[in-house]
């Protein structure tokens, strides 16, 4: 396959953006990780056109490594082992497909049921693969068996959103009613249950020490947790319409955040002040996360546009 090269553009004085067409249709959703066999940096990207794509982050480019195909309708959540071995993916079709990123071939197929397979999440120890169900449980899958080995149960509404924490502790999940739940991984206990938003709960993600959530809702609001008391910590206002999906930078000092209103925003963890708004997107923007390093940040949206930027001092 020939490589594809994402042409660069500047973007204010300290930001180098990227950007392509990368897809046919809308990418939903995009994962970033670093290979623990070589260093390389690795981009995932997932779309409406039924697709997955690898892409190489290496000198400054972004190179197409391989298209992945076999979902038979589109592509709504992807996420990397943190190995950076392999990539999850899941979609409409209720399959979550386990590819082996070095060659680009599909490993397992797993099928979750009807519209039992949204989003989807590697545990920290790359072990198990998360995803949520329409009626309310977390399901969770060995990677090595291909096989769901147990549920966490809400006894709540259609799962959006999920993470793990980094510490391999909690998990958590985000409802289409706006309702956090928080489980004690090695129990299988639910700790807490939070009336988060009043509105779908699109996006939520833990702080690189366990120690918040912070969470994104169709609100409008981006809201922070304190993980161990179950506390609201803050809540923040900036964007003009929904809010879509948000990541923490791997140092803690910041994370940022996506929307409808087409905008990507960075926000300080400390102040909680947003420090830079970046508009290249032409359509709502699906997902953003951070390089391993921190140092960049990718996008992906409605417009099948990539954007790679700078951080921001």
């Amino acid at each position: 396959m020939k490589p594809n090269y994402l042409r660069r553009r500047a973007y204010q004085e300290s930001t180098a953006n990227y950007e392509h067409s990368a897809h046919d249709d809308a990418i939903w959703t995009a994962a970033w990780e670093k290979s623990a066999k070589d260093g390389s940096e690795t981009i995932v990207t997932g779309s409406l056109d039924d697709t997955v794509k690898v892409w190489k982050w290496s000198e400054e480019k972004l190179e197409l490594q391989w298209t992945l195909e076999g979902h038979q309708l589109g592509v709504v959540s992807v996420d990397i082992s943190h190995n950076g071995a392999f990539a999850a993916s899941s979609s409409l079709d209720a399959h979550i497909r386990l590819w082996d990123l070095e060659s680009g071939k599909q490993i397992k197929s797993m099928d979750a049921g009807p519209v039992d397979a949204w989003t989807v999440a590697f545990s920290p120890d790359s072990k198990y693969i998360a995803t949520g169900s329409h009626l309310g449980k977390v399901n969770i899958f060995g990677v090595e068996s291909g096989k769901k080995e147990y549920s966490l149960d809400t006894r709540g509404k259609f799962i959006l959103s999920i993470a793990y924490s980094p510490d391999g502790k909690y998990l958590a999940s985000g409802a289409i009613d706006g309702i956090i739940n928080i489980f004690d991984i090695a129990t299988g206990k639910l700790l807490h249950t939070l009336e988060g938003h009043a509105m779908p709960i699109r996006s939520l993600t833990f702080s690189p020490d366990s120690q918040l959530l912070v969470t994104a809702s169709d609100d409008g609001y981006i809201k922070i947790y304190d993980v161990q008391h179950a506390n609201l910590a803050g809540t923040l206002s900036g964007h003009a319409s929904w809010v879509l999906n948000v990541a923490f930078s791997p140092d803690h000092t910041h994370f940022v955040s996506s929307s409808s209103d087409k905008s990507v925003k960075v926000w300080e963890a400390g102040t909680r002040a947003c420090v830079n708004t970046f508009f290249d997107h032409q359509d709502q923007v699906w997902s953003v996360k951070y390089s391993s390093t921190g140092s960049k940040i990718v996008s992906a949206g409605d417009d099948r546009a990539i954007h790679i930027y700078d951080c921001p001092m």
